[in-house]
């Protein structure tokens, strides 16, 4: 303090009387931060698309009650702040206490306002403002209903004469499950909740413990952080110029520095690794062997400009599954004849054509389809009678069962043309979406401008792709609805296990968009509810969405951390089973709770890729293939075939399997 400024003594004291007017209350930031993580606790056990495991729930726990609880105490020292600066400089603690419930208690009208005054919205920005005004309107409420019982306490230990013993009992934990206990009954009386227990939930103990685990990894892991800054700050003030506030910020700066450089070089190498297990030769396949196992109409075959050793793992599966039109000769006994003339009991009309170019078959996009078209004239693929314009996933994954079913239906007059736009899996791929958008979008227009061009027979064009590929199928007629499609000749599509964040799905299935014809397109669970919707409508759309109510894959988006989705208002269809389907409807219970449905609906994700037995579950659409490639594409079957089509399918989907365990990430 210097002597001399009368002025500068008076506000140094004065400063140091509200600092200590402050100290008996500042404490209340980590208080509400327990109360709202408490009463958000039980939330995250709720019921949501898939089970999930201890280890499962633990994380979804954890996660959402540590977030919970930072930004909580977050929001309460931002109200406090704010309290502090109408506060006078020498006011008592008592008066600091009130101000900070004055300013509590102002919070929530407030916040409550702003979500009246902008309503939600899929725009990221005014969810970011709704979630901070929600934020601070709880944590408003949470403070003030803590200083309500800690009043309380005080007044009850004081009266009963207890000597402080009553009220120094922690009271955040049961204010938050008191709150929590409300808010839940309070919501009970307007969704019908399922009162059993949820079967999402993990076991409770073991979740908690992991739960436990997670939260104190996160806290252990800051606690060090600022450890480690405050060391270094107060080194680099005993030797630089600069306060220590400074270089405390400097150090938290060179951590998170480091952290990134450290994330971006482990991130890198686990990337090359996964790309290198798509380059892996078919163990099952000698060098020079695909010469006996390929049909002559297939990419990487004898003659073909598209070379066997550039196709990646995936392509050369792809083009090994082709089926064969009729029995071949030498099978040994061990091995089935699964011919389409064997399966359809009646002659193969045309042997089918694959054509597929793998990312190592050409440098740039322009190469790859330019390959593609040669591929197209050299297999005779624009005689066949059916093109499938199909996008892969993420590591170049064609669904086996939809390409040899529609060999099956087709009676091998079919051809499908496929370009790999990644090496890595869906989830890993997303910043390959306008690339392969791109990519696709010139190969089909120049394979459309071909079939104009042809004189006599045209095939009819079709589209097909399963999640990510779906998603960058779609992706093609961004902007463009229904008409799009339309205009460029696409006759039907299927496309199956559609990611929450294609564009085109939402524009087509969202609003009245004037190039939208909403009878040609229809989202559905199963092939009942596309009977439904076909006699409703009178006509069949053309243009078709499958994608199961509890898979994982089709509901999760960032936005879900600031919007409730459609798919959980109150026009959700009621759980039911369905014969041969996956089960339609979300559970009663699941609703949307910031935080909690975002972690829950990315365990449901990871948990709808889980490999398991062959049936339509989740994000597995094998079973249901057969009978909605012929709906959808219009390829009728008698019964007789469409049930020997699915066994045949189910025998080799077990095969394959066997064959090609040992080759890491079947599916991307």
């Amino acid at each position: 303090m210097n002597c001399t400024d009368p002025s500068g003594a008076t506000i140094g004291v004065m400063e140091r009387v509200r600092d200590h007017a402050w100290a008996v209350t500042a404490s209340s930031a980590p208080g509400v931060g327990l109360v709202i993580a408490s009463a958000t606790a039980p939330g995250t056990f709720a019921p949501s698309l898939s089970p999930r495991s201890a280890v499962d729930q633990g994380l979804v726990t954890g996660l959402a009650t540590g977030l919970h609880y930072l930004l909580s105490a977050g929001a309460q020292d931002a109200l406090e702040a704010a309290a502090r600066a109408l506060l006078d400089a020498a006011a008592p603690p008592a008066a600091a206490r009130r101000a900070a419930v004055a300013v509590d208690l102002a919070a929530v009208p407030l916040g409550l306002a702003v979500l009246r005054a902008l309503p939600t919205s899929e725009d990221p920005l005014r969810g970011l403002v709704r979630q901070a005004a929600w934020r601070l309107g709880v944590a408003g409420l949470s403070g003030s209903l803590l200083a309500a019982a800690q009043a309380g306490t005080r007044t009850l230990d004081a009266r009963l004469g207890l000597g402080g013993r009553l009220a120094a009992v922690p009271l955040a934990v049961p204010v938050g499950l008191g709150l929590a206990y409300v808010v839940d009954r309070l919501r009970r009386q307007e969704v019908a909740d399922d009162p059993g227990t949820p079967e999402g939930a993990g076991p409770p103990l073991s979740s908690f413990g992991i739960a436990a685990g997670v939260v104190g990894g996160l806290a252990g892991a800051a606690y060090g952080e600022h450890a480690v800054a405050d060391l270094l700050a107060r080194r680099l003030t005993a030797v630089l110029p600069g306060p220590q506030a400074l270089w405390r910020l400097a150090g938290h700066g060179a951590f998170l520095a480091a952290l990134g450089a450290g994330a971006s070089a482990v991130w890198h190498r686990a990337m090359l690794r996964i790309e290198s297990t798509t380059s892996v030769e078919v163990p099952v396949i000698e060098p020079g062997e695909e010469k006996r196992w390929l049909l002559p109409t297939v990419s990487g075959a004898p003659g073909s400009r598209v070379p066997w050793a550039g196709l990646g793992r995936d392509g050369r599966l792809h083009v090994l599954a082709t089926v064969r039109p009729r029995p071949a000769e030498g099978l040994p006994d061990t091995v089935p004849d699964l011919s389409v003339e064997t399966v359809m009991g009646t002659p193969a009309r045309a042997t089918p054509a694959a054509v597929y170019v793998g990312l190592d078959n050409g440098a740039t996009p322009r190469e790859r389809v330019d390959l593609a078209l040669a591929e197209l004239e050299r297999t005779g693929a624009l005689d066949r009678s059916l093109l499938v314009l199909a996008s892969p996933t993420g590591t170049g994954y064609l669904n086996y069962v939809a390409t040899a079913a529609l060999q099956y239906l087709a009676l091998g007059d079919v051809a499908t043309v496929t370009l790999q736009y990644s090496r890595r899996p869906s989830p890993l791929s997303l910043a390959m979406i306008r690339t392969a958008r791109e990519q696709n979008r010139l190969l089909w227009l120049r394979v459309l401008q071909r079939i104009r061009d042809r004189p006599g027979p045209r095939p009819r064009v079709v589209l097909f792709g399963e999640s990510l590929g779906a998603h960058t199928s779609q992706d093609v007629f961004l902007h463009w609805g229904t008409l799009g499609l339309d205009a460029m000749g696409i006759d039907r599509a299927l496309w199956i296990g559609t990611p929450y964040g294609s564009g085109w799905m939402r524009q087509v299935t969202r609003g009245d968009r004037l190039d939208v014809e909403p009878d040609a397109v229809a989202v559905v669970n199963d092939l009942q509810q596309l009977d439904a919707v076909t006699e409703q409508r009178g006509t069949r759309p053309r243009f078709v969405l499958l994608s199961h109510d509890n898979d994982g894959v089709t509901r999760f988006g960032p936005d879900l951390l600031w919007h409730s989705p459609d798919w959980l208002g109150p026009g959700r269809s009621l759980p039911q089973q369905v014969d041969g389907g996956s089960p339609r409807g979300i559970p009663p219970a699941m609703r949307w709770r910031p935080l909690t449905t975002f972690f829950q609906s990315l365990v449901d994700m990871k948990n709808a890729q889980t490999a398991g037995e062959y049936r339509a579950f989740q994000h597995d659409y094998r079973a249901d293939l057969p009978r909605f490639l012929s709906r959808v594409y219009d390829l009728p079957a008698s019964p007789q075939q469409l049930h020997r089509i699915e066994e045949t399918l189910q025998l080799r989907e077990t095969v394959r399997e066997r064959l090609f365990a040992v080759v890491p990430g079947a599916v991307g």
